[in-house]
């Protein structure tokens, strides 16, 4: 499961495939939401044999209206890409300051938090790595993630609560594991997918108020109430799926990640049994209750599972203790004897 299938140079080159990816959907998305809000405009105004090209105004078909709106697609593109492009540009200087600004997380530096410093230093210094910068979040809650998108970006945020939990090899595996996950190009994914998300929520929520706000203003100065209410159905509609494949391809990214990243920090401290110790003692005391959602997806442990567990992005604790077991010769820990062989 860690070692064997899973290569880790084709899981870096399908983690750049999939950001490759997930930065061309940015448009295509945005441009079908955009699309949305045209059929929403054409709806609460009427004006859709005009825009079809009728060269006046009379009662439009369902047909005139959407094909209206499909005239206008060349427009909404070049905005869509517009859009993505500065969006990009804010997100790529000022992701690290959103990600803080969602956990609560302060930036820290060596003399502030020595023991975090040196333990991260040495494993940088085993591999040949620059040293990432440092954040700690002031909570109990158990949990750590990285961040970033450059080398000069990386940074690594662990909370108070695992600081003063662990002890210096359990924190060591963690602080290698966040490693691992920039070593494996995991936090670049994360992260352009986070963006992705954020800016197709706050595009649909935009274009629903706007939905909202016009149904209750009622009708266009036009004839076009005759088939608005279609309109606005199809458009909530196309709303509706760009948000519903921003969120479906949030959860394509795989869980495989973890196992890596476990498999990586026992491969950086030669011990397996400090990084089940520590997973036995973040499982259940990882919550952090003011993060969103779509930044859990990189802590080293997410309890949030959504529907059935179908929408859980990462594999429970039990199978990462148990995958370590198994694959790297760990020690199954006492307070978790239930967990299960793989």
């Amino acid at each position: 499961m860690m070692f064997g299938a899973a290569g880790l140079r084709s899981h870096i080159w399908n983690n750049n495939l999939k950001s490759m990816l997930l930065l061309a959907g940015f448009p295509v998305l945005l441009t079908l939401i955009g699309y949305a809000i045209a059929l929403l405009v054409i709806a609460m105004t009427g004006e859709g044999d005009y825009m079809a090209g009728k060269g006046g105004y009379g009662p439009a078909t369902l047909g005139d209206s959407m094909m209206a709106a499909v005239y206008l697609l060349p427009e909404i593109a070049v905005f869509a890409s517009i859009g993505a492009g500065i969006w990009f540009i804010i997100a790529w200087f000022g992701h690290q300051a959103m990600i803080n600004a969602a956990t609560g997380a302060s930036p820290v530096t060596r003399k502030d938090e020595p023991r975090f410093y040196n333990l991260l230093e040495n494993l940088c210094i085993s591999r040949g790595m620059t040293v990432p910068k440092m954040a700690i979040i002031e909570t109990a809650g158990l949990n750590a993630y990285a961040s970033g998108l450059t080398e000069n970006q990386y940074t690594v945020t662990v909370t108070r609560g695992l600081m003063q939990t662990l002890n210096d090899e359990e924190l060591e595996g963690v602080l290698a594991h966040e490693l691992s996950h920039i070593r494996h190009r995991d936090v670049r994914l994360l992260v352009i997918s986070i963006i992705f998300v954020g800016i197709i929520s706050f595009a649909a929520e935009i274009a629903f108020r706007g939905m909202l706000y016009g149904g209750m203003r009622g009708g266009g100065r036009r004839s076009g109430s005759r088939n608005g209410g279609a309109l606005i159905l199809i458009a909530f509609a196309c709303i509706a799926i760009a948000y519903v494949l921003a969120i479906a391809i949030r959860f394509t990214l795989s869980r495989q990640r973890e196992y890596m990243a476990d498999a990586g920090a026992v491969e950086l401290t030669k011990n397996p049994d400090a990084m089940i110790s520590a997973l036995a003692k973040i499982s259940g005391h990882s919550e952090i209750d003011k993060a969103p959602e779509e930044v859990r997806e990189m802590f080293i442990e997410n309890a949030s599972t959504g529907f059935m567990g179908v929408f859980a992005t990462h594999p429970p604790i039990e199978k990462r203790i148990a995958a370590l077991v198994e694959y790297a010769g760990g020690r199954r820990p006492e307070r978790m004897s239930s967990v299960p062989q793989v």
